[in-house]
């Protein structure tokens, strides 16, 4: 055992890895989660879901295959045992919650997004109602106010905050709310009069903020039903009774709420949160007094006791369960959570939440711990993780962005997608979360506006904005989690982005690369051409160039039933086709080993479908569509429907654009076929040799151990040049290739595709080579290798001789 590891077992080892349970959590990992092994994970996305385990899964299985279950809503047999196992599950729920089946009721629904969304619709919303709402909320609770402002309701944002008192006996913390604005909406009828009858308000907070961690004081169910005038001072929205919903989707793993001591009104569950199966399935826990005033409006089978097709006339069912569970449950989801309850029930709740515990106060003391070399903090965590007096109030999540040494932010996908290269499976984004996301982060309503305008949408690559994180990276651990899986990303997280040195050098080349090489003139040594977007190219001696480019270069590309355009990354097997154009025929050839035929399609042919349209690169393109044939022959060479696209305005002569100050790429003025950036794509055989070189050192081995070598066709460049030092184009603002004029648009900014091969038929993922190009090649977020390329003429002069490169011509950088 290491040093560090004692350590922390000196500190956590009463509450880590359940020493008086059934098995320690080193048993667990290695006989039920073996797959995290076999494949070299590190999972830390619990707050997403939750991993199942081998045994519970074998346990469903078993019950599956040995029992007959049937629908419910039968009286045979097997119907009647079902029902009972029904019955059985939801009091297993309400044990889980300490709530007495006297007082509330289980309700199973097909999520806990579904459990809030029922308490939305059928809440007794009038004009005089108030729905308020904690900031950190996720959206499905947010949901819940279209309803209320859709009846002409209030809806109100609250920030809680604990404020310690010292000077009073045992330092009392009391809770002080403190509310947004009030939002309304105009709707017919809704304007505002003096209640006539009972009037009721929605208090919703979530048991365990899934952005921050942060847990809120259950206390809360109290002093809003109790003493809302008091504690909210909102004069206009202080009439009326106040229910309480607690959403318990995340909290529930590790700290579900006592009702028997917080009598909440409404919690929603998620099961997939607690033990990872079934997922599709959750609960709404509903307090049988608050369910007597919910208002349901849509009737179905099995919410019925009696309805007449042909006239206005149904008789609801009078029990809370079956008048408000749709249709037929899923009943054999709810018979597989015992199986689940079990796994949780060895453990003992009290017991995972403090192992899990040990694990988040331990990372969140390392990662607080972690300086660059000038004394700056590498990473802020988001939360109450500064105060030792409130750390019992932080659940399993920690939430945080990265700085460099010169405080700007390193970018939360930067971080994903180098976590992802070391095995490390984490969350990025505000996890639909916005209020704790734009409170955390300090971002505005107008920042949140402006992003939006900017384009920004959850989920897309846009991390940093006016200098600004939009998003947080979060880690989140379950039961199963380990030390060695905080020992891995701790030094992950040091490795990648802690700086020792007090100047850090964001340059491309390696220090010492000056030695052993020497300059030497620059060639072209090969032209590669890929007619097909992501699939196989070919390499020619000699090739015409286009106003867009290479002649054909990326001019076709293949188009999904559903209108998406298919790339390598989603369908690898795109890589099996390969092409081939023989400019003297006019023809473009198409092969893979899962076509016995080659198919043959003319270049100058007036045989095409009809002219569409799509977007791409949020742009539009007019294309050509091709006849069923065709697209079958695709079809069957990937094994998914498809068809040939081909770009309209391939038959344009040849024309130079002029350069006006720095391009950018995708620059709407640089004519592309259907390219990600640029026109070309260039690539040393320098820097491909020295990268071998870094892929056959001790420490970089590729997958199964083997040294890995790779080519440069393996990052798919148009051209490929050689003399020089490694990465000298870094540095390359125009380059003249034989008579003709390029300039930079900058590095390639390279993804996961190049880590696919093909071998005997078959695709290869491994981690290399973007895991060791990460290590030494990554600027301001991006990993860098290659250049991109525009064609361009200079000063306004017209190109001379051939409209042709050759392999062999001389390359002049600058």
């Amino acid at each position: 055992m290491d040093a560090a590891k004692e350590e922390f077992l000196r500190d956590f080892g009463e509450h880590y890895g359940y020493p008086n349970g059934p098995k320690s959590v080193d048993q667990i990992r290695a006989t039920e989660f073996k797959r995290l092994q076999l494949q070299d994970l590190v999972y830390l996305d619990h707050a997403g879901a939750t991993l199942y385990s081998d045994l519970q899964m074998e346990s469903v299985f078993n019950d599956l295959t040995t029992n007959l279950y049937a629908n419910p809503h039968s009286q045979s047999d097997s119907s009647s045992a079902t029902l009972d196992i029904v019955k059985n599950a939801r009091q297993q729920v309400l044990d889980y919650c300490n709530a007495s089946p006297k007082e509330y009721k289980c309700i199973f629904t097909s999520g806990a997004t579904a459990a809030l969304k029922l308490v939305g619709e059928a809440f007794p919303w009038s004009c005089n109602s108030s729905f308020m709402y904690t900031m950190e909320n996720h959206n499905s609770v947010l949901g819940i106010r279209e309803y209320a402002l859709g009846q002409g309701a209030a809806a109100i944002a609250v920030d809680i905050e604990g404020e310690l008192h010292p000077e009073i006996s045992g330092e009392t913390i009391t809770t002080k709310i403190s509310p947004h604005q009030v939002q309304r909406r105009k709707v017919a009828g809704s304007l505002k009069e003096e209640p006539t009858g009972d009037v009721y308000n929605l208090f919703a907070f979530p048991s365990e903020c899934n952005f921050s961690g942060l847990r809120f004081d259950l206390d809360l169910v109290k002093i809003i039903k109790e003493d809302s005038s008091k504690i909210l001072g909102i004069s206009s929205v202080c009439h009326g009774q106040w229910m309480v919903l607690i959403d318990a989707a995340k909290g529930c793993a590790t700290m579900p709420p006592d009702l028997s001591k917080y009598p909440a009104d409404f919690v929603a569950i998620s099961f997939y949160k607690l033990f990872g199966y079934p997922t599709g399935l959750g609960a709404l826990i509903v307090r049988n007094d608050a369910a007597k005033l919910l208002k349901k409006t849509y009737f179905s089978g099995g919410t019925v006791s009696a309805s007449i097709a042909d006239i206005d006339f149904i008789k609801r069912r009078e029990g809370i369960e079956e008048l408000f569970e749709d249709g037929t449950v899923s009943f054999l989801s709810i018979v597989s959570i015992r199986h689940g309850f079990k796994i949780l029930n060895s453990l003992t709740v009290s017991a995972i939440s403090r192992h899990i515990a040990s694990l988040a106060l331990y990372t969140r003391k390392m990662l607080l711990a972690m300086r660059h070399g000038n004394g700056s903090s590498v990473c802020i965590l988001y939360g109450h993780h500064n105060s030792m007096k409130l750390c019992h109030e932080m659940g399993p999540i920690i939430s945080f962005n990265l700085k460099r040494p010169d405080g700007s932010w390193y970018g939360y996908r930067e971080v994903e997608k180098l976590a992802s290269l070391s095995g490390i499976q984490l969350r990025t984004g505000c996890f639909c979360n916005p209020g704790a996301c734009a409170k955390y982060l300090g971002l505005s309503h107008l920042d949140l506006i402006s992003n939006t305008e900017a384009g920004h949408v959850c989920w897309d690559d846009l991390d940093i904005i006016n200098g600004k994180p939009v998003g947080a990276v979060r880690i989140s651990f379950g039961y199963m989690s380990t030390y060695e899986d905080v020992k891995k990303f701790v030094d992950f997280v040091a490795s990648s982005f802690m700086s020792p040195q007090i100047h850090i050098d964001h340059g491309n080349q390696m220090k010492g690369l000056d030695k052993g090489f020497v300059d030497t003139g620059y060639y072209l040594k090969s032209i590669t051409i890929y007619p097909i977007k992501s699939c196989g190219g070919f390499s020619a001696s000699s090739w015409p160039l286009s106003n867009n480019g290479l002649t054909h270069d990326r001019e076709w590309i293949l188009k999904s039933l559903t209108g998406e355009i298919l790339t390598q990354k989603k369908v690898p097997e795109m890589g099996f086709i390969s092409t081939f154009i023989d400019l003297s025929q006019g023809m473009l050839f198409v092969e893979s080993p899962r076509c016995e035929e080659r198919l043959q399609i003319r270049l100058e042919s007036d045989v095409y479908g009809v002219i569409e349209e799509i977007e791409l690169y949020g742009q539009r393109y007019e294309v050509y569509s091709y006849d069923n044939e065709t697209n079958s022959w695709f079809s069957e060479a990937i094994g998914k429907t498809c068809s040939l696209l081909r770009y309209s305005s391939f038959d344009q002569d040849f024309m130079l654009n002029k350069i006006k100050g720095a391009a950018t790429c995708r620059d709407p003025k640089n004519k592309l076929n259907f390219a990600n950036e640029a026109q070309f794509l260039l690539v040393s055989e320098e820097s491909v040799s020295d990268l071998n070189r870094r892929l056959s050192s001790d420490v970089q081995k590729g997958i199964y151990g083997k040294v890995m070598q790779v080519s440069a066709s393996r990052f798919r460049p148009n051209l490929v040049v050689s003399g020089g030092r490694p990465y000298a184009e870094d540095g390359w603002r125009y380059i003249r290739i034989g008579n003709k004029y390029f300039s930079s648009l900058g590095g390639c900014n390279r993804c996961q595709i190049i880590n696919l091969t093909i071998n005997a038929g078959q695709v290869q993922k491994s981690n290399e080579p973007l895991a060791t190009l990460a290590s030494y090649r990554r600027v301001k977020g991006k990993i860098l290798f290659g250049i991109l390329l525009k064609h361009v003429s200079i000063d306004g002069e017209q190109q001379k001789g051939d409209f042709w490169l050759h392999v062999g011509q001389d390359v002049h950088p600058d």
